[in-house]
């Protein structure tokens, strides 16, 4: 197969992911970002499964915990929450959707322009890592954005999906790194889940900002 396609076909899934995560911020109900970011795994699946036919890798593990666990078990597990918790549907936001998405433009222009000096790989691992970079500064900037424990948890994955797919575009990771990445993802998505219940608990909310309030209650009663 032409080496051109190959690479082309791997830009337009890495592509594929940052449009996804524009997705992410401009949704305004916990449900859609859920199943944006479900679509996101997905299309992280199929690009990390492209690499190991672009490189000869054994990325295949990879692509199938991110398939499996990101695509299904924890999109499931947090429309479970979601329901079992009767969390508010619509995304409590810092700032508004339109100046939200701006800066997402802004981080990807400056993704490029940190990648595009880099000259010890090729012209196509450099788009695909300024594709990586640009995809975990926006889940960055989701978590920033967002006041809802359940979109933060969300914004936090799909920033580490961004690392996944710096690291299967550059030269592909070991399977010991697969499998670590995987149990990190676990551990971290458990922590959340037990965060999230017990603030429901406490505070009757999984917005975060209830957090300060506590503090200064706290204060308030030494």
């Amino acid at each position: 197969m032409d080496n051109k396609l190959l690479f082309d076909v791997a830009h337009l899934l890495a592509g594929s992911m940052l449009v996804l995560s524009f997705l992410l911020l401009y949704q305004d109900r916990i449900t859609a970002v859920i199943n944006v970011f479900a679509l996101q795994a997905v299309a992280l699946a199929l690009s990390v499964a492209w690499q190991a036919l672009v490189q000869g890798a054994p990325l295949l593990v990879t692509a199938a915990i991110a398939l499996v666990v990101k695509g299904f078990v924890i999109p499931m597990a947090l429309h479970q929450i979601i329901r079992r918790l009767q969390i508010h549907r619509e995304v409590e936001q810092v700032i508004g959707a339109g100046p939200t998405m701006l800066t997402g433009l802004i981080l990807v222009a400056l993704s490029i322009l940190l990648v595009q000096p880099v000259g010890e790989v090729s012209i196509y691992t450099r788009e695909d890592l300024a594709f990586a970079l640009a995809v975990i500064l926006l889940g960055l900037l989701m978590m920033i954005t967002r006041r809802n424990a359940i979109t933060q948890v969300v914004g936090f994955m799909s920033l580490e999906n961004g690392l996944i797919l710096a690291g299967t575009g550059a030269k592909g990771m070991p399977l010991v790194v697969e499998v670590s990445v995987a149990f990190s993802v676990l551990i971290a998505f458990i922590v959340f889940g037990v965060f999230v219940f017990r603030m429901r608990e406490r505070f009757d909310t999984v917005d975060v900002s209830a957090l300060d309030r506590f503090r200064g209650e706290r204060r308030d009663t030494l």
